[in-house]
């Protein structure tokens, strides 16, 4: 049966200069220009039909970031980090790569 799990939570954004970066990184495969992880402190939890839900297809991971990534190397990508994302979408700083 198709189902649909609500998540409501309080995040915290842990930058790539936090102390806790290392230790929360294990859990992921590092990918180049990784800057930011969110952590969801799970608050209560809802599920309801997910009657309406399409049928998806889980056919891999993309490898167009980390190939991205791989060729800029680890200074290309800081460099192309400080000129486009001083800020956020909604134009807001974030702070990470002063």
């Amino acid at each position: 049966k198709p189902l649909i799990l609500r998540l409501y939570d309080r995040g915290e954004i842990v930058s790539a200069r936090d102390s806790r970066w290392q230790k929360l990184l294990t859990h992921f495969d590092d990918l180049p220009g990784s800057r930011q992880m969110i952590l969801f402190y799970i608050e209560s939890v809802q599920t309801s039909c997910g009657f309406g839900v399409p049928l998806y297809e889980y056919r891999g991971q993309r490898e167009t970031l980390r190939q991205w990534g791989e060729k800029k190397g680890a200074e290309g990508v800081r460099a192309y980090q400080r000129k486009n994302n001083r800020t956020s979408i909604d134009r807001l700083p974030t702070g990470w790569c002063d």
